[in-house]
């Protein structure tokens, strides 16, 4: 058994536009490739780092992206813009009725992009074959424990069946590499951490840690309450031989580490403590048509209202372009002067 390392520094690429390209570019030669669509505020969970047990005040149905708006605006990313991947993401992304037809539409553009879903897995053991037959290549799944007390602590619903059956429809439909997502709370699900590895391990899922963020809807989060990406693999290495994966990170969010000698992998999203924006390559579209340059970014450029004014297609992908522009270095964390974005995760999309 060895001690894994400590976390190296990102590996940052910056590539320059090409001319003419139209791209989102930003003003440190930073180019987004990568969309993340919100498809709703709402969920059926209430994660304790994410929403109060009552929920939050929901958007209004007439504020939201219509189906033809969601897939008319990740068109024009996908056509004018470059946008290469799409993830549809939530609040909880199975509750929004036309989700087959908008992966439908999403996978059928062109140049086609590689599409993908983050979801708590509820209601997934019956969407998934529809999923699949819309053309979504892959899904990630949030899971922060295995023990069905702990998750109803964690999450106020008794749904962890449901979400271990879901995954297990999901790799059934081809949706892979299944991804699983867990964030460790100090003194909560903490002893969860090798139970969830071996048991991704032995399903044939792909497990990533994720530490905390300060993102929930009530704004508790400390840095000091955070379990960290050195904590994570402490108690990994503590059973677990883990060794650096040496494949190129680009700009992928997880530093990945072989488990045992083998090719199967564990993954750690420091965002905290080893930030990795130098490389990020990702642009928001909230359910209510906002454009976010950055998770943590303090102000939104409102595509919906022009789009329903009457704007052009170029006329909606300039104003897109001039959001990505106003991009910050880094999302700053670690700054004094560091304020919360009001919007909660469940708000902003994954």
């Amino acid at each position: 058994m060895t001690t894994p390392s400590p976390l190296p520094d990102p590996v940052v690429r910056m590539p320059a536009p090409a001319p003419g390209s139209g791209g989102l570019v930003d003003r440190h030669g930073r180019t987004a490739t990568d969309l993340r669509v919100s498809l709703t505020d709402r969920c059926n969970l209430r994660c304790s780092y994410c929403m109060p047990p009552e929920g939050l005040d929901w958007l209004p149905k007439v504020e939201q992206l219509t189906d033809d708006e969601v897939v008319r605006l990740v068109r024009i990313g996908v056509e004018h813009l470059g946008i290469e991947e799409v993830r549809f993401t939530g609040g909880e992304p199975l509750l929004r009725p036309g989700l087959p037809g908008i992966v439908a539409a999403t996978t059928a553009l062109l140049p086609r992009p590689e599409v993908s879903l983050t979801t708590n897995a509820v209601g997934l053991s019956r969407m998934a074959p529809a999923l699949a037959a819309a053309g979504l290549d892959r899904l990630n799944v949030s899971l922060d424990t295995l023990d069905r007390d702990r998750f109803k602590q964690l999450t106020h619903r008794d749904r962890l069946p449901d979400v271990l059956a879901g995954l297990k429809a999901a790799k059934e439909a081809g949706l892979t590499p299944v991804k699983v997502n867990t964030v460790l709370l100090k003194g909560i699900n903490e002893d969860d951490a090798v139970p969830l590895l071996e048991y991704c391990l032995e399903h044939g899922y792909e497990l990533r840690f994720i530490e905390q963020m300060p993102l929930d809807a009530h704004h508790a989060w400390t840095r000091a309450e955070m379990v960290t990406a050195e904590d994570i693999l402490a108690k990994l290495s503590a059973t677990h031989t883990l060794t650096p994966d040496v494949e190129e990170r680009g700009a992928a969010p997880a530093e990945r580490w072989l488990v045992d000698g083998t090719d199967l992998t564990v993954g750690v999203i420091a965002s905290v403590t080893r930030s990795f924006c130098g490389a990020c390559d990702r642009t928001r579209l909230t359910a209510d048509g906002q454009i976010r340059n950055c998770l943590f970014a303090r102000e939104e450029s409102d595509l919906r209202t022009a789009m329903r004014d009457g704007a052009t297609d170029q006329e909606l992908a300039d104003r897109w372009r001039i959001a990505t522009l106003t991009k910050l270095p880094g999302h700053g964390i670690d700054d004094p002067s560091f304020l919360q974005p009001s919007r909660p995760m469940s708000a902003i999309g994954g």
